[in-house]
Formats: C-alpha cells, structure tokens, sequence
C-alpha cells in the first residue's frame, strides 16, 4: 500500500526533492506552502505522515504542530535550518515523531518515514508475493494498486494470502469465509475464485504486471494462493 505524505514546506527546491524523493519509493506526496493549508486539509484528507518545515510565512512549525494534535494523530517529521538542542526537544514535546536539520539527504528521510511507519504499524499489513494486505483498512494491494474486492472477495483473498503455498478445500473456505451465509453452496468458493482472478488478471495487464497464475486449482483438493 503506497504511504501518502504531506510535505508542509515554503521553499520550492526543498519540496521539489521531497517529492521526487517521495515519488521513486512509490509513495504519494502532496504539498502546501502554508501552515493554514496544512491545517484545512488535514480537517478533510488523512495522511500517513507529515513532513514539517518550522520556519513557514504564515506560522511556525511548532504553532502547525500544536494545533494538528488537537485532532490529528497522523506521525510528524519537522525539517528546520536550525539544529539547536532546545528546538528538538521543543519539537518532540509538542507532538512530532522525528526532527531533521537541513541540508539533508533525501534517502535519509525517506530512511525515517519508513522507519515510522514501521514502527507504529509492525502488524498492520501482510506481503507475499506482490500482495500487501492492510487488515485495519479491510484493502488488499497488488504491485500497490488496490484491488475492488466485495466483501466475500476480500475475505476470500486475504484467507490465502496470510498463508500461501497452503491448499485450501472448498469445505475449509466454506467454514472459514460463509461462516454466517445462509444457503450457500461449495460452488460459491468456485464463483469466487474466478471473479479474483478475472480481477487480478485485468490488473496486471492494465499495468503492465505480470500475468502468471496466482490463484491456483489443485485438482480434487481445492485452491492456494502459489503452486
């Protein structure tokens, strides 16, 4: 699943590399110049992390800071020409999750983001071959494009997915997924699966991934995500 980052920042070639920093891990950046601009869209948008800058025309860094926790949890990386003792702690007693002096090289933050992200969310995703699994969010990801599961799709997919190379019986993905269907049938198992893999198929050729077999049919035993 692709992190969305805010870059808070007034000075455009700092923001230029943070985006293109961003953008070569697959991650998507958007970026406003104003502390207020941060602040209004943070009220309708979420982010998985926020890249600071402290010295903003409109406000501070810390005033951005101090008034996002009031209704926002999402991790903060404050970006400052200043590397002062007094300004770090400062900047981690308000709320922020890591501090950065400039200049900086963009591996480095890129480097902390994935090292926040990890660290507040150790148990939150799954990967196996290409899939990442975000079991908070009920979304499923191949090669980081989001599959449009139905419910039952999602939960059939996600059974394989946490335990590839095992072979799943109709019966056991019966019991495990239909649990509270009523009038189901063993057939369902097979609709399903053939849905998936019309939807991972269409997938990978609308972005060029590759198009081998992932779902696959063990004759008289039933189905497992990898041979």
């Amino acid at each position: 699943m692709p992190l969305h980052i805010l870059i808070v920042e007034d000075e455009p070639s700092i923001a230029e590399t943070l985006i293109y920093a961003c953008q070569s891990e697959q991650m998507q950046a958007r970026h406003v110049t104003l502390g207020q601009q941060a602040l209004d869209l943070l009220k309708q948008q979420s982010f998985d992390m926020i890249i600071l800058d402290i010295g903003l025309p409109d406000m501070t860094g810390f005033e951005v800071c101090k008034q996002l926790r009031r209704f926002c949890e999402t991790p903060v990386i404050f970006l400052t020409a200043r590397d002062h003792e007094v300004d770090r702690i400062l900047g981690l007693e308000i709320g922020a999750d890591d501090y950065v002096p400039k200049p900086f090289s963009p591996r480095e933050i890129i480097a902390r983001i994935k090292a926040i992200h990890r660290r507040l969310h150790p148990e939150n995703t799954h990967l196996v071959a290409g899939f990442q699994l975000d079991e908070l969010a009920s979304r499923i990801y191949y090669h980081q494009h989001l599959l449009q599961l139905t419910r039952y799709e999602y939960l059939l997919l996600k059974t394989l997915v946490q335990q590839p190379h095992r072979v799943f019986s109709r019966t056991t993905l019966m019991d495990t997924i239909w649990q509270s269907a009523e009038e189901t049938m063993e057939r369902t198992v097979d609709t399903h699966i053939k849905t998936l893999r019309n939807k991972l198929r269409e997938l990978s050729l609308t972005h060029a991934l590759a198009t081998q077999e992932l779902i696959v049919t063990h004759r008289g035993m039933g189905y497992s995500l990898l041979p």
